[in-house]
């Protein structure tokens, strides 16, 4: 018997039940997987410029090629949106140069990206500094979909931290703040504070006071978030026994040095896997700033199949829009894989070398 034939053996006909469920299974495959590679792929048309070239009988990826500028950037202008890939090239230099194992001062790239990008994207996407101003009523697509999840994750992230802490303070009054938020946001849907952010803010600001409305959403959104992100890092803290905090009292440290370089350090590393939980339920949740008047990828999804013209090929733009958003997740995923990867080993060496 060859090694193949063991392991299948072994693993998927090793009892009457796995037989019973592998049989299952394959028979599933079969009746699924050839009919949606014929109309994904095979019976597919890709190529031409409106309805009239879709011919095939399959899926009109014709539709997504035709309205792929407006699913990526929304109604951002056409001349102007060198502007927001700039943007993300930068970012993503950024991102590849504080991954790359042999590079050295990672901390002035992370302290750059911290400082200097948020007002540099600001500036591309918005306008200014010689740039023509586009209003955030054009942007939408994919861009404002990352820009909500990019700066919710960011913003979420200290926020709930801040939170976790407050929640652990001795001071009763910084504790009972931080409680009652925390719980409060908790107990209401996202939904509900986009609506309020977006509709019932402006009502109680003084008369020729407003802000953006995607501002607001941000806004929302992030301690929306903060709240959730505050209960996990919330359990990375008690799970650090306390003799961390003894040896770290003993050895004269202060409150925040003994957080920063102790105990913060060990409870954010346990709980790296609902941290990226919760990264990519934000990031999925983007699609609620719809009911607000703002156009992320599924919005323009949305509105691209009422189009008259495209009626009927609804199914291929929410594909598009689901692998996007699959991509975005799974890549969040393997992230944060590769993350508890490397740390375990870099704890490992520590631990040899000792």
């Amino acid at each position: 018997m060859t090694l193949a034939a063991a392991w299948v053996r072994a693993r998927l006909f090793s009892s009457p039940v796995n037989a019973v469920l592998t049989a299952a299974c394959v028979a599933f495959l079969y009746w699924t997987v050839p009919p949606a590679l014929d109309w994904l792929v095979f019976s597919a048309d890709f190529a031409g410029e409106s309805r009239a070239d879709c011919t095939g009988g399959g899926a009109c990826w014709v539709f997504v090629k035709a309205r792929i500028g407006q699913f990526l950037y929304g109604f951002y202008p056409e001349g102007e949106r060198w502007r927001v890939n700039l943007a993300f090239a930068l970012l993503a230099a950024a991102g590849v140069a504080l991954l790359w194992p042999g590079l050295r001062r990672k901390g002035t790239v992370a302290l750059l990206l911290l400082l200097l990008f948020p007002p540099v994207a600001g500036i591309l996407f918005h306008g200014g500094a010689g740039l023509p101003v586009v209003e955030t009523a054009k942007w939408g697509g994919l861009f404002l979909t990352l820009v909500v999840a990019g700066v919710g994750i960011a913003a979420s992230f200290p926020i709930g931290i801040a939170l976790a802490l407050g929640r652990q303070s001795r001071l009763p009054a910084i504790k009972a703040l931080c409680v009652a938020f925390i719980e409060l946001v908790r107990g209401v849907p996202l939904i509900t504070v986009l609506f309020m952010a977006s509709v019932m803010l402006p009502l109680f600001l003084p008369e020729g006071v407003t802000f953006d409305k995607l501002l607001r959403a941000l806004a929302g959104i992030a301690l929306f978030y903060a709240a959730y992100m505050a209960e996990v890092v919330r359990g990375g803290l008690q799970a650090i026994p306390r003799t961390q905090y003894e040896a770290a009292e003993s050895l004269g440290c202060s409150y925040w040095q003994m957080m920063r370089l102790i105990v913060l350090p060990q409870a954010l590393r346990h709980v790296i896997p609902g941290i990226v939980g919760i990264f990519i339920a934000l990031f999925k949740d983007t699609t609620l700033v719809l009911i607000i008047g703002l156009f992320d990828l599924l919005g323009i999804v949305q509105a691209a199949v009422s189009d008259p013209q495209w009626i009927g090929y609804n199914v291929e733009g929410y594909v598009f829009a689901g692998l996007g958003f699959w991509l975005f997740c799974f890549g969040l995923s393997r992230f944060s894989q590769m993350l508890e990867h490397r740390l375990a080993f870099s704890r490992r060496q520590r631990t040899s070398t000792t």
